[in-house]
């Protein structure tokens, strides 16, 4: 009995923790939509309502904050690209649908993509560790490999499959990557359009590979 008492506090224990941490997170949130990369420590605690020391008891440092804020925003990220690609519809649309999703995601959310994907000057001054590359290569990776599994799940790619859908998988992404913070930056035309360039270039070899035949049901 009191095994279970105890390991029924320590879950009611570690479900406050996560709650608190939600909580801290959508504080931050709040910041980074406001200040971007400027955001800073105590103008988040500020917005918490609570001291610097707390905030670093639950993430660290600014980079443990980051690293939970890149989670989850690529999470969210992510689920919209898999949605768009599992949406039926023929596979330009699916293309440009994927396309359009990430590229309306950093509009919508500018600073906080800017947050994520590029340093500020007072963190480099002070050796935070923010050097543009450091921080955003693992996000890149990662939407890199969830989107090659993608490939991987739909499209037959022949003997060197596993290989062609990783290589598609991080050119994509890097692709969407570059393209996009160029096109945030200077906004020299409608998204739409830049969707349509974008799908374009994929167009070449896309449209004539095969797709996999349907798993059947066991």
């Amino acid at each position: 009995m009191e095994r279970e008492t105890a390991t029924s506090q320590r879950a009611v224990r570690q479900e406050a923790s996560e709650r608190r941490r939600r909580q801290l997170l959508e504080a931050a949130d709040r910041v980074v939509l406001r200040d971007g990369p400027g955001a800073s420590m105590n103008a988040i605690a500020a917005e918490a309502g609570i001291t610097k020391p707390i905030l670093y008891r639950h993430f660290g440092d600014k980079s443990g904050l980051y690293r939970a804020l890149a989670v989850r925003h690529t999470n969210a990220l992510l689920a919209g690209l898999r949605a768009a690609l599992d949406a039926p519809a023929e596979r330009r649309a699916q293309v440009e649908a994927t396309l359009d999703t990430y590229l309306a995601a950093i509009e919508a959310r500018p600073q906080v993509y800017r947050f994520l994907m590029h340093p500020s000057d007072d963190d480099r001054a002070t050796g935070q560790g923010f050097e543009t590359g450091r921080h955003s290569a693992p996000l890149l990776r990662r939407m890199g490999e969830e989107l090659a599994q993608v490939v991987i799940e739909r499209i037959d790619l022949g003997p060197d499959g596993e290989a062609a859908a990783r290589s598609w998988g991080h050119g994509i992404v890097g692709m969407m990557y570059a393209a996009g913070d160029w096109w945030l930056r200077e906004r020299p035309f409608p998204r739409g359009q830049l969707v349509g360039h974008l799908t374009d270039l994929l167009w070449g070899r896309l449209a004539a590979v095969g797709d996999r035949p349907a798993a059947s049901g066991g």
